[in-house]
């Protein structure tokens, strides 16, 4: 293949989860502006009219509530409408509810769960068989630091997180052999809505910066590159992976 179509995605169907807001914002404009066809779903209408209008590409969006486990194939649905079904699914949409492991509420654990583990798995399943019949398709999961690392009110959000990875290579083992590759990126600290409380405080963020070898925080660019990598033909034997993207965060 040549170097200039390794990171081609110009045509493929692409549904962004999270795409109101934050990295998953910045994965759908990245996307659309590379020529890909995006979906965007978000539960919040005016954000993500918004979104659309800061691409250049070609865009739709589905306004809807993935914390709503028995709606998903009904999204998965709507989300095919406007260009077919999708060849790539980046699931970036989450919530961090931080509550205390004293604190940690049913409710609040249930909501976790269901938005940054269930969605992602269901919206998965809903759409692998279009991507089967393709014999390609991409599936790219939003695991985290907490993925592995401990974190002060984190239970629900890193227990959900961890399950992530896991998941990512079991979406690997069971469908990577119909061509479907699924691979995860992990985030070290971005500075985005979900984050918000963590860079409020300017002590934090900076003992955050220092933990990095790279010794910053990320910025939404950073994500750019991995993304592309797992979205295009340049990862095509590379599958059941998870990709930290901390500057180094982990390495110390």
């Amino acid at each position: 293949m040549q170097p200039a179509n390794l990171f081609n995605v110009s045509g493929k169907v692409v549904c962004v989860t999270g795409a109101s807001s934050g990295l998953g914002r910045a994965a759908a404009c990245l996307l659309a502006n590379a020529g890909a066809q995006v979906v965007g779903i978000a539960r919040r209408t005016a954000q993500l009219e918004a979104w659309q209008k800061e691409t250049d590409g070609t865009t739709a969006a589905v306004s809807a509530d993935l914390s709503d486990r028995s709606a998903i194939a009904e999204i998965a649905k709507e989300a095919a409408q406007p260009f077919g079904p999708p060849d790539i699914l980046i699931n970036a949409a989450g919530i961090n509810t931080r509550e205390h492991a004293d604190q940690v509420t049913a409710q609040g654990w249930e909501q976790t769960m269901n938005l940054n583990l269930a969605a992602p798995f269901f919206l998965a399943q809903s759409m692998v068989a279009s991507m089967k019949t393709k014999g390609w398709g991409r599936i790219i999961n939003f695991a985290s630091l907490q993925s592995r690392r401990a974190f002060p009110s984190g239970i629900a959000y890193g227990a959900s997180k961890g399950a992530v990875e896991q998941m990512t290579r079991a979406m690997a083992e069971a469908w990577s052999p119909n061509g479907i590759t699924a691979n995860a990126l992990a985030p070290g600290f971005f500075r985005t809505e979900l984050t918000g409380p963590v860079f409020a405080d300017p002590v934090l963020a900076k003992q955050n910066a220092d933990k990095t070898c790279i010794g910053r925080n990320g910025e939404p660019n950073d994500l750019n590159g991995p993304l592309m990598f797992f979205c295009s033909p340049a990862s095509d034997y590379v599958t059941g992976q998870v990709l930290f993207v901390d500057g180094g965060f982990t390495a110390k």
